[in-house]
């Protein structure tokens, strides 16, 4: 009679089991819906083990083996699901961290799941909205562990920061290595009216398989973000960046429902220029633009001069040269670099 009352009882804790595993099951497949295959295996490895061990227990610990079947199912579910997964983009090719945090390639596209304009995460609140404390970020000893320096020049189908559009844009991280550059023309879904600066056509851009600068922006700031240290700050720089590049690239984010990041800064390398000039040396440019810096310093023009990706290159090696004459550390561009919010609030205070 003992031994039928065991057996009863087995089974009623078995169909709790089997009711609480579908529970479980349900919970992770809503909450981790990339890798229910895997979890289940697990599951099912465990259980079959937990069946066996009741099996061979002496009757009076059932009650304990039950205890330790369900914090085994608890602990499962919560390692899962509160799992995470990372799919950065990159100029060629992404990466993708998954369970085992394995990173793998895969091709850019520019189609979008949805566009996450102005959510939560990409609003900065009262507190991110104050002024950076780019002394802070300057006298930190770690600072090349902080700071991602990004050269960056845009191309736009006029001068008008109203009507005209962005129709090419390049960066370069300074820190080099695989996957360190991003370029693309842009569909600016308008006439290109001074193709005889830089060359670009409305027949090049105006086109289906350019993205529009609202297919870009997800994918520009997934660039930005596999580039970037952890917890680090973006320090964006190019020439003549605050009468030009800047005030275009806030406009293209704003039309488009976008908000620039507050952690990253931007610094115009003119300024520099201009340091240089007022210097009172023996040797110096014969102006401040980005072509009597080049002829200056005997840099060779790589590419077409005005396309983006050719002046990122030139700059990238002025800047070098700039810093030395200067004698200009990391630190000393942090101070000089503003954000986008700081940008636009000094423009509103002198209109």
């Amino acid at each position: 009679m003992v031994e039928i009352l065991s057996v009863i009882l087995i089974l009623l804790i078995q169909l709790f089991f089997i009711f609480r595993l579908e529970s479980i099951v349900c919970l992770m497949w809503y909450n981790y819906p990339l890798k229910p295959r895997l979890v289940i295996d697990q599951i099912q490895m465990r259980s079959a083990a937990i069946y066996f061990s009741m099996l061979q227990a002496p009757r009076g610990s059932i009650h304990g083996l039950a205890n330790f079947c369900w914090e085994s199912f608890r602990n499962i579910s919560c390692s899962h699901v509160n799992s995470s997964s990372l799919k950065p983009l990159a100029s060629k090719y992404g990466v993708q961290g998954g369970y085992r945090r394995r990173w793998i390639r895969r091709p850019m596209t520019t189609k979008t799941g949805g566009r996450n304009k102005t959510n939560q995460a990409a609003k900065p609140s009262n507190l991110v909205r104050k002024i950076v404390d780019k002394k802070m970020i300057a006298e930190n000893k770690d600072l090349a562990d902080l700071v991602t320096f990004i050269i960056y020049d845009t191309e736009t189908s006029g001068l008008s920061r109203k009507d005209d559009r962005i129709i090419e844009i390049a960066l370069q991280d300074l820190a080099g290595g695989e996957n360190s550059t991003f370029q693309t023309l842009v569909n600016p879904g308008c006439y290109v009216a001074n193709s005889h600066i830089h060359g670009i056509t409305s027949n090049m851009v105006c086109r289906r398989d350019v993205p529009r600068m609202e297919e870009l922006i997800p994918i520009l700031l997934q660039f930005i973000k596999s580039r970037q240290k952890p917890g680090g700050y973006v320090l964006w720089g190019a020439h003549n960046s605050f009468a030009f590049d800047l005030p275009f690239l806030i406009n293209e984010f704003s039309r488009c429902s976008y908000e620039i990041p507050p952690n990253w800064l931007f610094m115009d390398t003119i300024s520099l220029a201009r340091e240089l000039m007022k210097s009172g040396g023996s040797n110096l440019p014969s102006g401040i633009s980005l072509q009597a810096l080049r002829e200056h310093y005997k840099i060779p023009l790589v590419g077409s001069a005005h396309r983006a990706m050719s002046d990122v290159r030139t700059l990238s090696m002025i800047l070098q040269m700039l810093t030395f004459d200067l004698k200009l550390t990391l630190p000393n561009l942090v101070t000089r670099s503003f954000t986008a919010f700081e940008y636009v609030n000094n423009k509103r205070k002198k209109s």
